[in-house]
């Protein structure tokens, strides 16, 4: 059965980093574009990034060149680096995996940045 496994959230000062882990099982997940959303309080799910299986990499405008994603594909985990974390990051993050028509979610973890 497929399963991931968010980790690394907490709490934060703005300006502060963090790095989420995501940790695959059940099967292999080499062929899945492998991403990450995240919630805020109060409103809809958003992308903040994605990786293909090629490594090509997608980002949110408003992450972009803050936040970093990458996959180890031998260990079945992706991660997110966040640096310069501001207040608007504060939201629950849950890691994605996706392959023709397959789509996974873990039950996300929270990142709150606050002084």
């Amino acid at each position: 059965q497929a399963q991931l496994v968010e980790s690394g959230g907490g709490l934060v000062q703005p300006g502060g980093s963090l790095r989420l882990s995501c940790v695959a099982s059940g099967r292999s997940y080499i062929f899945y574009r492998m991403g990450w959303y995240r919630q805020p309080p109060g409103k809809e799910r958003e992308l903040v990034a994605f990786i293909t299986r090629h490594g090509s990499t997608t980002y949110a405008d408003s992450v972009q060149g803050r936040f970093t994603i990458s996959r180890n594909n031998a260990v079945n985990t992706v991660y997110l680096q966040m640096n310069t974390l501001k207040p608007e990051d504060t939201a629950v993050y849950y890691c994605n995996a996706y392959f023709n028509a397959m789509d996974y979610w873990g039950k996300g973890t929270l990142v709150n940045v606050s002084s």
